[in-house]
């Protein structure tokens, strides 16, 4: 019988994609002031250099497994994904009835949402160099979320970009000077949440603060559209060619904004 030289076994194993790193997310906390804050590090951890981070706000379910997921379907072996929790460790509502009341409150109080998502931002740039390039950081978000990533480029913040899926645009604190960061807003054509007024309001906004700016419309899509495991209709569910384009969107706009960098 032949026999397989003990070097090739060894090569083969080695390289067997069976026995390559996977993707992780491993906890991470995080304080401001006495309360403590709880979210993940989602990343390849195959990849060896540093790469670009983002920072993505959940909806408003907050930092669970279905982030985590989406985390991963985004960073895959380009970024370093923070799936950052603004609520608060342990806070994690199970419902849409559980969640609405706690995503109104911070709503209610936009210095303390811009207070906590901007500490998640400090939180990933201070990963290590070997991980995270802190000098191309951006930010995403979904629903509740979407709304809270746009609160950082109304503060000023100085990221390389920021993404909003289906966000409520709405603030009662607009952007006061120029908007630092280059904006793109996917947003449900047919999205119930968002008025034609909001979206008017919102344009008009990033005008004045003299953004670099871009606003798209998905026909047929509504809230959460994004989203695969979204399926509460009429009004939030996954609306597949809409999402399908609205990643890719996304993947050419941090690609584009971290290339400036």
């Amino acid at each position: 019988m032949r026999r397989i030289p003990l070097l090739s076994c060894l090569l083969f194993l080695l390289w067997s994609p069976m026995l390559l790193a996977a993707p992780v997310a491993k906890p991470v906390e995080w304080k401001i002031g006495g309360d403590t804050f709880s979210g993940y590090l989602v990343y390849d951890d195959s990849v060896k250099q540093p790469r670009p981070g983002l920072v993505m706000v959940p909806n408003w379910k907050g930092a669970n497994e279905s982030a985590i997921e989406k985390a991963h379907l985004v960073a895959g072996d380009d970024y370093v994904v923070l799936v950052a929790d603004v609520y608060g460790k342990g806070i994690r509502p199970k419902t849409d009835a559980e969640a609405g009341p706690v995503a109104n409150a911070m709503r209610a109080d936009r210095p303390k949402l811009r207070a906590r998502v901007q500490k998640a931002v400090d939180v990933l740039k201070q990963q290590p160099g070997t991980l995270v390039d802190a000098t191309r950081i951006g930010a995403f978000g979904y629903c509740f979320g979407g709304s809270t990533v746009l609160e950082l480029v109304r503060a000023g913040d100085a990221l390389s970009g920021v993404v909003s899926l289906h966000g409520g645009l709405a603030t009662d604190l607009p952007a006061a000077g120029p908007v630092k960061a280059p904006v793109l807003v996917l947003n449900g054509g047919d999205d119930t949440y968002v008025s034609a007024a909001e979206i008017t309001a919102f344009q008009d906004e990033m005008r004045k603060a003299g953004a670099d700016w871009q606003f798209v419309n998905f026909s047929g899509a509504v809230h959460c559209f994004a989203e695969a495991d979204a399926r509460n209709p009429p009004g939030c569910v996954y609306h597949e060619r809409s999402a399908k384009r609205a990643y890719r969107m996304m993947a050419d706009f941090f690609e584009d904004v971290f290339a400036r960098d």
